[in-house]
């Protein structure tokens, strides 16, 4: 059996229960990183303890958006809860990104919890040289 030390954590827990009846307690928000590196822009997502089928990445326009749901433990059957404190449901977090950013060519990968969104800057978004030209034919005008 676990003991409870903190009597303010009982009291939370009790309110979000009352709020928000039912097996699945409200999820608290989806905690990322977001910086550029190079020629692409790198964001990380914390999903612990979600499995990668139950994640969704959808673009619309300029609009990123990520869902997740971590699903209860499947083996709860005949299971008295003594504390529950790791939020289950579906956590969501929508991005605007950039005109700058290709987002045709985004790639994601998952590993250990951590989903990481990696979306090339756009070619003409990229700093690039502009030539000057010379003109040696210039003519003089005489008066």
């Amino acid at each position: 059996m676990l003991m409870r030390t903190d009597p303010f954590r009982e009291l939370d827990r009790l309110a979000q229960q009352m709020l928000s009846p039912g097996t699945w307690s409200r999820p608290s928000a989806m905690p990322m990183d977001a910086y550029q590196k190079d020629d692409e822009y790198v964001i990380v997502f914390d999903l612990p303890g979600v499995s990668p089928e139950a994640i969704d990445i959808d673009v619309e326009r300029n609009m990123l958006t990520v869902k997740a749901e971590r699903r209860p433990a499947k083996d709860t059957d005949n299971v008295q809860m003594e504390l529950s404190e790791r939020p289950l449901g579906v956590f969501s977090r929508q991005i605007m990104l950039a005109d700058t950013l290709d987002t045709e060519s985004i790639a994601a990968d998952y590993d250990a919890g951590v989903l990481t969104v990696r979306i090339p800057i756009a070619e003409h978004a990229k700093p690039r040289k502009v030539t000057i030209e010379s003109r040696g034919d210039r003519k003089e005008i005489s008066s």
